[in-house]
Parts: structure tokens; sequence; C-alpha cells
């Protein structure tokens, strides 16, 4: 009897427990448990956007979405990770770049993001994974759209690459818009229109089974894509600027004169973009990075050379403005320019001189004495001013990264840069483009395209219009000022000048004269090292890389301008015969082919 009473309080008290926990799930948390138990069957997903494409002004794609096959690792699914990473090399090559990336990247990621192992896969490497897929938990392969650039090094240092998302970038970007994107834009036009290209990112509300399988979509938000770029980009400009160079290293840039749109912005040697986009080898990154010709370098932007006798145009206009000297006024030279009371002597290029100049010769014949004195009398603060009107000394405000502002030299420049004042031989040298004074090829150009316009300032631009989701297309919008306070008579002579540099018979760039159009244009030669005073410099015994850079600027035709090219040939020596026939070439092929039917 007092074992059925025991038996019947236990039975009881069991009861009692379990309604007490019926009643704490059922009753007291039912809200909490049902959201929980929600949250195990319904699950969010990203949906990425399609990154837009970006065009050359004739509708050419220069970069594009392939589809492509990746084979990832989850970390948190995989019990063994090494063990299945030497087992699945047995099925997939998989070398030793490929573990380093993975692991590299498996730092940087929380376990359950999967992180790919190997990269393009091919559809027989993909089949022969698929077979063999049951032997590998926390295995699969991914279908997605990897950034294509098919033109490769002719515009690598345009468009730039996208590549993956670093630590720090993810501190910067929108987590939220870019939840289920792995990449982003790192430089050039790929990085400057980042908003742009990548769009705004889906939500797909799905239901799964325990094992995580999607069992049905119950509500779906599509991403909205990025947007297409169309660039002022002519990729034939682009193409017979890089062939024009050939084994030369060097800078093209080449504007239109009417809009500010860069028809080529080169810069050789280039690389292949399409490297970085999902990791570039160790070895191969080295490669780049330790060549002496620096392919990873973006010689059009951010290169920076002494303008050489490119400038002398615009100090001659100077003068002019500012009254120092007129058109006509003539500077002896004796192929050597001293400072009064002083010994040394500042050389004219031509040894034996080229006798009385006035300024159109001296332009045509780039006489170096006559534009010592000229900046001697404007004086550097003078000299400055006038320049930096032209953009000489400031970036030109280009839709890339990485643009250098160059360096125009002033009395405060080097107090504060060097610690030293002014002297007035400085103020010679940077009168011929030497010195300190560094600009860069697109600068040039930029500055050119004012000369061409007569004072119009315009600021350089990449892309012409955009896509807008609406479906209509929206033209990027030009930016221009007007010099103020130039004699138009002094525009027309400094630009007559610059015409007989290539129609006169003592024009230093006579070769590229065409009969189908009028070209103004100025040779430059800029040095790599300075020659000693009491030594020569001699080009056959100079070493190849040590060799003066060969500069040009030109716009045509001269009566109403539509292109406006700024060329530097590293160690090509003279302008006139190495770079002008470079800007010739691009100037064909666009004012000859416009004219075709």
């Amino acid at each position: 009897m007092g074992r059925i009473i025991v038996a019947a309080i236990i039975v009881t008290l069991t009861l009692l427990l379990l309604l007490t926990r019926m009643l704490y799930l059922q009753v007291l948390n039912h809200e909490h448990f049902t959201t929980l138990s929600l949250d195990n069957r319904v699950k969010l997903e990203p949906r990425p956007p399609t990154r837009g494409l970006i065009y050359d002004s004739h509708g050419t794609i220069l970069a594009q979405n392939l589809p492509a096959y990746s084979l990832d690792i989850t970390p948190e699914k995989t019990p063994d990770i090494e063990a299945t990473i030497q087992a699945l090399s047995e099925i997939i090559p998989i070398n030793e770049d490929d573990r380093k990336r993975f692991k590299r990247l498996r730092q940087q990621r929380r376990r359950f993001d999967s992180i790919p192992i190997r990269v393009r896969l091919s559809d027989e490497e993909v089949a022969r994974f698929a077979v063999n897929q049951h032997r590998f938990p926390g295995v699969v392969v991914h279908a997605k759209l990897l950034r294509d650039y098919p033109l490769q090094e002719q515009t690598a240092h345009v468009l730039g690459y996208v590549g993956r998302i670093n630590k720090q970038e993810l501190q910067q970007i929108d987590a939220s818009n870019y939840s289920g994107t792995t990449h982003i834009g790192k430089n050039g036009v790929e990085k400057t229109y980042e908003n742009q290209l990548h769009g705004s990112v889906g939500l797909q509300q799905v239901e799964v089974n325990a094992k995580g399988r999607v069992l049905r979509v119950l509500e779906n938000q599509p991403p909205k894509p990025g947007e297409n770029l169309h660039l002022f980009l002519d990729m034939d400009l682009q193409a017979a600027a890089m062939e024009a160079l050939k084994d030369y290293n060097g800078a093209v840039a080449a504007i239109d004169t009417r809009t500010g749109g860069v028809l080529a912005l080169v810069s050789k040697p280039g690389y292949d973009p399409n490297l970085f986009v999902e990791g570039i080898s160790s070895r191969a990154y080295k490669t780049l990075r330790d060549s002496l010709d620096k392919p990873l370098f973006n010689r059009a932007i951010r290169g920076q050379y002494p303008p050489g006798s490119t400038v002398k145009p615009f100090i001659g206009l100077a003068g002019l403005e500012k009254g120092v000297v007129s058109f006509n006024q003539q500077t002896y030279c004796p192929g050597f320019y001293q400072l009064p009371g002083h010994d040394h002597k500042y050389r004219d290029w031509k040894k034996t001189g080229h006798g009385q100049m006035a300024m159109e010769d001296a332009i045509i014949q780039s006489c170096d004495v006559y534009y010592y004195e000229l900046a001697r009398t404007l004086g550097i603060d003078r000299l400055h001013d006038f320049l930096t009107t032209f953009g000489f000394g400031s970036r030109s405000g280009i839709d890339l990264t990485g643009e250098r502002s160059g360096l125009l030299p002033s009395r405060e420049w080097k107090r504060k840069a060097r610690r030293e004042p002014w002297y007035p031989g400085e103020t010679l040298i940077t009168g011929i483009g030497q010195g300190y004074f560094l600009t860069t090829p697109l600068q040039l150009a930029a500055a050119t395209v004012s000369l061409a316009n007569r004072g119009q300032r315009i600021r350089p631009r990449m892309v012409e219009s955009i896509d807008l989701p609406d479906g209509s297309r929206e033209t990027t919008r030009m930016e221009s000022t007007q010099l103020s306070q130039v004699d138009p008579e002094h525009w027309e002579q400094v630009i007559q000048a610059m015409q007989q540099v290539i129609e006169g018979q003592r024009g230093t760039a006579r070769r590229i004269r065409s009969d189908h159009y009028g070209i103004a244009g100025k040779t430059g030669t800029a040095q790599v090292f300075t020659v000693k005073q009491d030594e020569e410099y001699d080009e056959e015994t100079v070493e190849k890389r040590k060799r003066d850079h060969a500069l040009f600027i030109a716009f045509a035709p001269v009566e109403e301008p539509r292109i406006a090219v700024a060329v530097i040939v590293e160690n090509g020596g003279h302008g006139g015969s190495v770079a002008a026939p470079i800007a010739r070439k691009v100037m064909d092929r666009y004012l000859l082919k416009e004219a075709r039917p």
C-alpha cells in the first residue's frame, strides 16, 4: 500500500513538472519561442546587384561581367580544412598561390562565410567535383559573375580594376548595401564611379529546412543593378597611341577641346587588370612591382616630368600680357646666357647660338637664351602667377583617382619646402621648363586645350554619360572657366608661332606637317640628369635610362581646334623626331577618320 502511495506522489509531481514546463513554453514565453522557431525556418538572403558595364565612345565594351565557377569552402562546416584541401587537390589542381590566397582570406572572414580555394573552374573541373562532392562537407561550387576587362592593358590605367573588399574598405562602405557583394572598385574609373557602378542590394526571404536547403521563396525584393558608364575614350585613338609609342615607355593624353572629354589616356607599359580581380599571385605581383619599366605606375596622371620647352608658348604669352616684351622685340643669342655680375653660363641647346631672336623665331627654333632673358625680366612671382591660371602646379580635377599635381615653383614654395631663398638662376631655368618645374602629361594636355580655346579652360572628364534606371541617359556636365585679361592679339601671335613650329622651314617639328589640316605645336626636351658646366651631353655615350625625355604638345585644326594632345616619351631624346610623330598619328586617326564618309 505504502509503495502505491509513493508511486502516485512521484507520478503526480512529474505531471506537475511537465505542466509547469508546458505553461512556461506555451503561455509565458510563447512569443519568444515562436520567433526563434520562425528564425530557424525563414531566412533573409541578400541579393547582390550586377555591376554596371563600361563602354567607350563607340560602344565598345571595356568592362563586363562574365559567368564563372568558384570552389568555395565554409570553415564552420568543414571538419578538417587542411585535409580537405589536400583531398581536393587530388581531383582539381590547387597550387601554392591558391592556398596562400585562401589562408589570407580566411583570416579576414567569419567562420560561416564561404571562401574560394579555386576560381574560374572549367566545366570539366566542375563535373569532376560534382561526382565527388559527397566526400567534401562544407565545400560547394558557386556560379557567379566575375569582372572582366577584355582589352586588358590597353585600358588598365584608365579603368583600374575591382578587387575583394578589404578590412579598411569594410569600415568605409555601407555594410547593408554591400551585403552579398565581395568586390569593390580599387582605382581608376572603377573606383571613382563606385556608387554608380555598384547599384543597390536586393533581399530574398526564403523558407529552409533543418539542413538549410531552400524550400520556397516567400518574398523577393530584386536588386537594383549598377548603372552603365559611357566614356569619352575612343579605343581607336587609344590603340593608335599605344602602337605609336612602339617600344618606348611614356604617356599620351588627348582631349576634345570642345568638351574636355579625354579621347585617349595612355600610360605604357600597362598590365592585365584581370590578374587583380580574384587576387593576384604573389609571384605575378612581385614581377610587376619590381619591373624597371614600372607597369603599375600611371604615367599619364601620376608621372611628373619637367615640361622642357613645351612651356615656352605659355611664358611668351605671359611676357606679352605683362607688357615686358613685344612680339617683335629681339634678343641676341650667342649660345649662352649670363646673369649680370655672374660667371656661370646658362647654355642654349644650340652651341653656336641663334643670333637675333624675336618671339616667333624663339618659339619656332626653341631658343633657350630668349627665354632666359624673358623669364628674368618677368621674375618668378609674375611667372608663377600667370602659369597658375593654366593649371600648372595643381590637379586638373579629372574624374580619376590618384592624380598628382606636378610642381610650379615659387619663392614661398621653396621657403617652405627647402627652407632656402629663391635664387635668380632658378628663375632662368624655370623659363625653359627645367629646374623644380614638374608637370603631368594630362596637365600639359589640359593647358594646351586652354591655348587652343584662346583662354577657355575646361576640366578634363572621362565619363560622357550614365545610363539611368528609368532607361534614360544622363550626360555629365562640362565645367569651364574663361581666363581673363588676355589680349586677343596675344593669343593669335603665340598660336601663329606654334603653327610655324610645324610649317616653318626651321620649325623643330616640321616633319609632321599635314596637307589635310593645320597643326599648332611645341617640342620639348627634358633633362633626366644635370650636365656639369664643364661637361657635354653626348646621347650616344649616355646610358639609355639616363637619356633626355622627348615631349610634344599640339592642337588641331588651328582655325577650329577639335583635339589637343600631349606626348612624353621617356628617354626618347628629341621631341621633334620622336614625340611629335606620335601626336600626328593620334590626330590623323581622329581628324581624318571623322572626315571619312
